[in-house]
């Protein structure tokens, strides 16, 4: 704990869904095939489209049910699974040209790399966390990085998630660490640690440490500490509602509407890019 010096907090709350406006006129609404239909955050995708009016719905899906024939009612697909379901979802949206938002996170390196060969033919939105707050947290830290540099600042970034969750840390933090290696030149492997126990010495000079919480229901906060000699800087974001990440998914979907095959994420959707 650091007593007596100048503390700057920057929190950002998402506390309920905002929907897109009515009066954005398209030449087709999209059709989404929103997979996963039972799990916490289909159910938040499903409720998420039926308030929007940009959009309908063509299917929804569960696993050990017909998935091309889910496909064949849609054109678009929001994807929210888990990672090993993510080559049959590639599969079959290589088959129709359907066009992909996928917010699944624990890809292994393989399954990266497909969604990246997918995007060559497709349009394909990927990314780690589709609330609005939190893709202003992923640019609010690039700029930051690039002023609060590491010959004086000291960068730690911390996760919490529910009890449930089964992958650490998680995409949003993973995605965190991306964005603070390009703008340091460091890299996951080398400079990133996790958590810190027994009789380590002191930190080195080019370390970003990353912390995994586990508790609760807690839907998602994250962290990111500039720590140097009088001053911490902190940014944060904390989401209460699945509804956030719900509602920018369906967001993304009537964004890529009309784009070319490419891969897209959620700083593209914003235009933070």
């Amino acid at each position: 704990m650091i007593d007596h010096l100048p503390f700057l907090s920057i929190s950002i709350y998402h506390l309920s869904p905002t929907t897109l406006s009515s009066a954005i006129l398209f030449n087709r609404m999209p059709s989404l095939l929103i997979t996963g239909k039972a799990g916490r955050m289909g159910q938040a995708i499903i409720a998420a489209a039926e308030a929007e009016p940009a959009v309908s719905i063509g299917a929804t899906h569960a696993r050990g049910e017909d998935l091309e024939a889910a496909f064949a009612k849609a054109d678009c697909v929001i994807d929210f699974t888990t990672h090993d379901f993510t080559k049959a979802v590639l599969e079959e949206a290589l088959k129709h040209g359907t066009r992909l938002v996928i917010g699944t996170t624990g890809h292994t390196d393989e399954e990266r790399a497909l969604i990246h060969e997918a995007a060559k033919t497709l349009p394909i939105v990927f990314a780690s966390n589709y609330s609005v707050g939190m893709n202003t947290l992923f640019w609010l830290t690039r700029e930051a990085a690039r002023v609060l540099t590491q010959d004086r600042f000291d960068i730690e970034v911390t996760e919490m998630h529910h009890r449930h969750k089964i992958d650490a840390p998680s995409g949003t933090a993973r995605r965190i660490l991306e964005i603070l290696n390009e703008e340091t030149g460091t890299t996951y492997e080398d400079d990133v640690a996790h958590g810190r126990v027994g009789n380590i010495g002191p930190r080195k000079p080019r370390e970003i440490g990353m912390h995994t919480l586990r508790g609760g229901d807690v839907v998602g906060d994250h962290t990111v500490l500039f720590a140097a000699d009088g001053e911490r800087f902190e940014i944060t974001h904390k989401a209460s509602s699945r509804m956030t990440f719900a509602a920018g998914s369906v967001r993304a979907a009537v964004w890529l509407q009309d784009k070319p095959a490419g891969l897209y994420d959620m700083q593209d959707v914003l235009g933070l890019k």
